[in-house]
């Protein structure tokens, strides 16, 4: 994954409250984590938020 990461993670303070998110959307990463310690699946989390990709589910894993 490399730094590739951080081109899929942006902080704006006016998207979120400043909370980083992912890049282009307003899905924060602490959403991504939060679902994923309820226990979804990357697929599940995409099939929700088909905006999200595999690679920025893992970015959020990085951060």
């Amino acid at each position: 994954m490399n730094n590739n990461w951080q081109n899929l993670i942006s902080i704006d303070p006016d998207i979120r409250f400043g909370k980083p998110v992912i890049t282009g959307t307003r899905i924060c990463v602490s959403d991504i984590l939060s679902w994923l310690s309820t226990g979804m699946s990357f697929e599940e989390i995409i099939e929700d938020f088909p905006e999200l990709k595999r690679e920025d589910i893992l970015a959020a894993l990085v951060l």
